[in-house]
């Protein structure tokens, strides 16, 4: 196990539509810098498609263009926790970020949850201060990939776009 401080502040802009929330950043995203960085992750390539964008992979800077072009904010349920790897469910000592910034300063219509572990985090650590619901995204992460094909994951995460509108 090891104890883990998120590395960076919550992504958004004052024009931010949605807020999109993982448990914690995985040692390859922490290695990289960025949210959902794991090469085999699928959250980039599932939201280019919902976008209508070409699939292929970006750097970090394109990601943060993608991100503001279409009013998306990306952060992490927790703010630090004791974990092993990136396996969610070894998640011990979970403390949640504080959310006051980011929906004071931006218009965010809808939080979604990516996993069902960054939801049960959500629900427990952070609507009592917030009061706002989250809703369940299916995790982008490979170990899914046989409950949750690509194919069922883009028709799931079409819920996201009716919020970008």
């Amino acid at each position: 196990m090891q104890q883990i401080i998120h590395p960076w502040p919550a992504f958004y802009t004052p024009t931010s539509k949605i807020l999109i929330l993982g448990t914690i950043p995985s040692p390859k995203s922490r290695e990289f810098g960025f949210f959902y960085s794991h090469p085999q992750n699928r959250f980039w390539k599932i939201l280019l498609l919902l976008m209508g964008e070409e699939t292929k992979q970006v750097t970090l800077e394109a990601r943060q263009q993608f991100l503001v072009d279409h009013d998306i904010a990306l952060w992490d349920v927790l703010h630090s926790c004791r974990i092993k790897g990136a396996g969610d469910s070894s998640i011990r000592e979970p403390a949640a970020n504080d959310f006051t910034e980011v929906l004071q300063n931006a218009p965010i219509r809808a939080i979604f949850t990516t996993g069902r572990k960054a939801t049960q985090l959500y629900e427990k650590l952070v609507y009592p201060q917030t009061r706002r619901a989250s809703i369940y995204l299916p995790s982008t992460s490979p170990a899914n990939k046989c409950f949750f094909p690509d194919e069922v994951l883009l028709e799931s995460w079409q819920i996201i776009k009716s919020y970008l509108l």
